[in-house]
C-alpha cells in the first residue's frame, strides 16, 4: 500500500483558455518535443499537464499513437519530476513516433527539471 506522500497527482489541462495561459509561460525546446511550462504559484496545486499534437504531424493513428507515448512517459516517470503549482503543456514533434520509449522518457525528464540557458544578448545591443 502507497502512503499519500509516495503518490504523485497529476492533473490534466483540458481547455483552450488553460492551454493559451501556459504559452505565457517559458519554453524548453528539445528535438522529441516542445515543454511549456507555466507557474501558477499555487504551492498547495498539483501539476497539470496538457498534451498537443497538430494534423501536421501526420493522420489521427499517428497523432494518437504520438500522445499515447506521451502520455505513459508522464505516468511512468516524468510526473515525479513536474513540480506542485505548474502546468506544462507538451508539443509533440514528428520524430516523437519513432523515438525508442527510453529515450522519449529520459528527454521528458531532462526538459522537465533542467531549465532552459538565459539568451544572449544579441551582438548589436552591446555599447561602443
Amino acid at each position: 500500500m502507497t502512503s499519500d506522500k509516495d503518490k504523485t497527482t497529476v492533473g490534466r489541462l483540458k481547455s483552450r483558455p488553460q492551454f493559451l495561459a501556459v504559452r505565457a509561460g517559458e519554453s524548453r525546446k528539445g528535438p522529441l518535443f516542445l515543454l511549456e511550462v507555466l507557474d501558477r504559484k499555487d504551492l498547495e496545486g498539483d501539476a497539470r499537464v496538457g498534451f498537443t499534437v497538430t494534423k501536421k504531424h501526420g493522420n489521427a493513428v499517428e497523432r494518437n499513437r504520438m500522445r499515447r507515448r506521451l502520455k505513459e512517459a508522464v505516468r511512468l516517470s516524468a510526473g515525479f519530476a513536474m513540480k506542485p503549482g505548474h502546468d506544462y503543456v507538451i508539443v509533440a514533434r514528428r520524430d516523437l513516433l519513432h523515438a525508442p520509449f527510453d529515450a522519449l522518457t529520459r528527454a521528458l525528464c531532462d526538459r522537465i527539471e533542467n531549465k532552459p540557458k538565459p539568451k544572449r544578448p544579441s551582438a548589436g545591443s552591446r555599447k561602443p
